[in-house]
C-alpha cells in the first residue's frame, strides 16, 4: 500500500512506479528519442517500438508485429476501416476508435494521484503532471516562454511564431495552421455535430460547446468565477485570458514590432499587418484580403450587387 495516498498495488514494481508518479520522477530515459518513464515495464515496452523488426517503407518507423505495421500503414493510405457507431467518424486503428468513443461515453480512466483529476488519455495525464511538479524545462528559443512538455512547446512555436498554413479546406480553400482547426472549419460546410448531450437531443460541433451546454442547461460541471468582477466562465482558457486582462499581462509579443497581446488569437489577427499575403478571397470576384472580417464584409456587399 502507498503511504502517500493509501492506494493498493499488486506487487513491489507497480508500487515503486506508482510512488514516482506524483513527483513527476522519471528514472528511465530513451537514448533514441529522449522520452522519460517512471515505470520500467512501460520503458521497455517503448524501447521495443524502436527495436521492431517490421519497418514501414514510407517513413522508416519500426513496429513490433505485422498487425501493428499494417495498422500504421493505414495512416499513409487514408484507409479508415473502424467506424464510430454513434457519430460515424472513421479511424485507421481500433485504438484511435476506443479513445474517440470516450468522447461519447464520458469515460476518463486516467486519474491524477495528486488532485484526483481524471483524463481520457494517458498523454493528457502526463502533460497535466507538470502542473504539480512545476517543471517547465522546455523553453521557446524565440520568446523565452517555458512549457512543461515538448508537445506544448511545438504547438506554441507553430501557432505563435510560424506563418505556415499547410492545411486547406476542400470546400472553400481556406488555409489553417493545424489539422484540428481545419477539421473544425469543415464541419461548417458538412453540418457534422459529433458531440451529443447525454441528457437531451442537442448536438455540437466542438467538445467545448458541449461542456458549456452541460453547465448552462444541466448544471453539470464547475463554473470558474473571477475573484475580481465575479464573472463566470465555463472554459479554463477563457477564464485565464480574462484574468490576464485584469492583471495587464500580455505574454504574446509580435516578432515584427513591439506590440503585445493577451491571447494567441489576438496575435494571429495582428500578424498579417506585416505581410502581403492575402489568405482570404471572395468566392464571387476572387479579390483577396488579409483579414477574415474584411473578406466577410466585402462578400456581403458583393453578393448584394
Amino acid at each position: 500500500m502507498c503511504i502517500t495516498c493509501t492506494d493498493s498495488c499488486c506487487n513491489n514494481g507497480r508500487l515503486t512506479a506508482h510512488r514516482k508518479r506524483p513527483t513527476g520522477e522519471d528514472l528511465y530515459t530513451c537514448r533514441q528519442c529522449g522520452k522519460c518513464w517512471a515505470s520500467q515495464s512501460a520503458f521497455y515496452g517503448h524501447i521495443n517500438m524502436h527495436r521492431g523488426k517490421y519497418r514501414c517503407t514510407e517513413c522508416d518507423k519500426c513496429c513490433r508485429s505485422r498487425y501493428l505495421l499494417a495498422e500504421h500503414k493505414r495512416s499513409h493510405s487514408g484507409h479508415k476501416p473502424f467506424e464510430c457507431s454513434v457519430c460515424g467518424n472513421q479511424f485507421a486503428s481500433s485504438g484511435n476508435l476506443v479513445r474517440h468513443y470516450r468522447i461519447h461515453s464520458g469515460d476518463k480512466p486516467y486519474k491524477c494521484y495528486v488532485c484526483e483529476k481524471v483524463f481520457s488519455e494517458a498523454g493528457h495525464l502526463k502533460r497535466h503532471m507538470s502542473v504539480h511538479t512545476g517543471d517547465k524545462s522546455y523553453k521557446c528559443s524565440l520568446c523565452d516562454k517555458s512549457f512543461g512538455n515538448s508537445s506544448n512547446l511545438r504547438r506554441h512555436k507553430h501557432q505563435v511564431h510560424s506563418n505556415s498554413r499547410p492545411f486547406s479546406c476542400r470546400h472553400c480553400g481556406m488555409l489553417f495552421k493545424t489539422n484540428t482547426d481545419m477539421k473544425w472549419h469543415v464541419r461548417i460546410h458538412t453540418g457534422d455535430k459529433p458531440y451529443s448531450c447525454r441528457h437531451c437531443s442537442d448536438c455540437f460541433t466542438r467538445l467545448e460547446q458541449l461542456k458549456t451546454h452541460l453547465l448552462k442547461s444541466h448544471n453539470e460541471g464547475t463554473w470558474l468565477t473571477c475573484h475580481i468582477c465575479q464573472k463566470k466562465f465555463s472554459r479554463s482558457g477563457s477564464f485565464k485570458q480574462h484574468l490576464r486582462r485584469h492583471e495587464g499581462v500580455k505574454p504574446y509579443v509580435c516578432s515584427e514590432c513591439p506590440k503585445c497581446f493577451c491571447t494567441v488569437a489576438e496575435l494571429r489577427r495582428h500578424v498579417p499587418v506585416h505581410s502581403d499575403f492575402k489568405q482570404f478571397s471572395c468566392g464571387l470576384c476572387d479579390k483577396g484580403f488579409k483579414f477574415m472580417v474584411t473578406a466577410k464584409n466585402h462578400f456581403k456587399r458583393c453578393s448584394a450587387i
